[in-house]
């Protein structure tokens, strides 16, 4: 027996942290996207526990096992993680929903849709990997999320929007390291909120491309590199607008028209669409 699941790829483009003592109530509020492109996990019989990931180690599969109680559990884990891990693309969130769903349909446990994406949540906060990508990751499309936590707790709302989207990656920027410092967390939600609220008034693609450049500017995580490539990409008329990953040494950009990045002269430039389908089981 195989079941796999899909859980696409989330990019935010700026947030407010929502630290709750309740780890489900945990999360954060902002706006964000899906891509194309994310995390296939599939689980098939096996004599012993298998792990196979295709990047990366296997800390969130084990977090997911432990939470479930699963580790002593024989089976194989394949994940095929389709993005750079820890550059912005909200991986081990999909690494951990993905998983538990595909567990869920293997195992035949009985849970629902909302619990199994309680479990990912929890996994993301026990690793300080994230904080809203899993709930996002249960939309589609461009996805705001209005109030923090995990699926069936937290709230989102979904805009289907047919957009091109260009990205290329520095590298990585460890998430824990700036959603677990105080001084960052009081920038990142005073920031954060004023665009948010901005943003819940007039809910536009341009506007979400707007707030999320200037929030990335005023909290000041930019490189040199990403602050060039968005200059870059601002300076082309068939780009809608660009920003920085959050949280990743990652650039984005908007266009209605995917020859509008075939155009521009950017190294390793990957070329997505805008996800608005969301999960796929397979």
């Amino acid at each position: 027996m195989i079941n796999s699941v899909f859980v696409p790829g989330h990019i935010t483009g700026f947030f407010t942290i929502q630290n709750h003592e309740i780890k489900l109530k945990n999360g954060s509020c902002g706006v964000g996207f899906l891509l194309s492109k994310g995390v296939k996990t599939t689980v098939s019989d096996s004599d012993e526990l298998v792990i196979s990931v295709n990047q990366g180690d296997s800390t969130v599969i084990d977090e997911v096992l432990s939470i479930l109680e699963l580790k002593n559990t024989n089976f194989k884990i394949t994940q095929d993680i389709q993005l750079p891990i820890g550059a912005g693309f909200g991986t081990s969130a999909a690494s951990a929903l993905s998983l538990t769903l595909a567990l869920n349909e293997f195992l035949n446990l009985g849970y629902s849709e909302e619990l199994c994406g309680q479990i990912a949540h929890m996994a993301e906060v026990n690793l300080g990997a994230g904080l809203g990508d899993v709930i996002a990751q249960t939309g589609h499309g461009l996805v705001l999320r209005t109030k923090p936590g995990a699926p069936g707790i937290g709230e989102i709302k979904s805009f289907k929007k047919n957009v091109f989207i260009g990205w290329k990656t520095f590298g990585a920027i460890k998430t824990s390291d700036i959603i677990l410092n105080p001084q960052y967390n009081e920038i990142l939600s005073n920031s954060g909120d004023k665009y948010l609220e901005l943003f819940v008034d007039d809910p536009t693609l341009e506007n979400f491309l707007d707030f999320s450049s200037k929030f990335s500017h005023e909290i000041n995580l930019m490189s040199d590199e990403v602050k060039n490539l968005i200059d870059y990409f601002k300076s082309s008329s068939d780009i809608l607008g660009s920003s920085m990953a959050m949280l990743g040494n990652t650039v984005f950009a908007f266009a209605y028209d995917e020859d509008a990045f075939k155009k521009l002269e950017v190294e390793n430039l990957h070329i997505d669409k805008l996800n608005n389908i969301g999960i796929v089981y397979d």
